[in-house]
């Protein structure tokens, strides 16, 4: 598997993409270390930006990418729910762990939730601690805050039939 990468800009700082010809394999924070890779504009990587600018401009709540996150058994079972988290909501931890059938794996659910390589596009922000608090983020908490917050402001802003982003 040949990685390539792009950057980006966001509110968040400047991203990095990885993906092959065919499917994203990364998207990492301004805070995280990223892969080596060489840089070059891929099929994928430019639909993730696209997609992204979209998600970032209030005008997109989910994602229609092809994603390779390597992983465990486990985690991979963990990545997919959350895909499964709705824009705007959060889950616990456990709450996480009981929809995948494992309901006294919370703490493997975050050490899988810590691990995923597609920030953002595979929506780890979402899971939060069972009492409400934020809790770690391999993007940074203020990062994590941030993508809740904006995720957040447009639910409710689109619930007062607003036509423009609250955030």
């Amino acid at each position: 598997m040949t990685l390539s990468t792009i950057s980006i800009d966001s509110p968040l700082g400047k991203l990095r993409l990885y993906g092959t010809a065919d499917e994203l394999a990364g998207i990492y924070l301004p805070v995280q270390i990223a892969p080596e890779a060489p840089r070059r504009a891929t099929r994928v990587l430019d639909a993730t930006a696209a997609q992204l600018a979209e998600y970032f401009a209030g005008k997109r709540r989910t994602f229609d990418l092809p994603i390779a996150a390597r992983g465990t058994g486990f985690q991979q079972i963990v990545w997919q729910a959350l895909t499964r988290i709705p824009y705007g909501v959060t889950l616990s931890y456990g709450e996480l762990a009981k929809s995948i059938g494992r309901p006294s794996a919370s703490r493997a659910v975050g050490a899988a939730n810590g691990k995923n390589p597609i920030s953002i596009v595979v929506p780890c922000h979402r899971v939060i601690a069972s009492s409400g608090e934020l809790t770690g983020y391999a993007g940074g908490m203020a990062a994590k805050q941030w993508l809740l917050e904006h995720e957040q402001a447009l639910r409710v802003s689109r619930a007062m039939g607003e036509t423009r982003a609250a955030c």
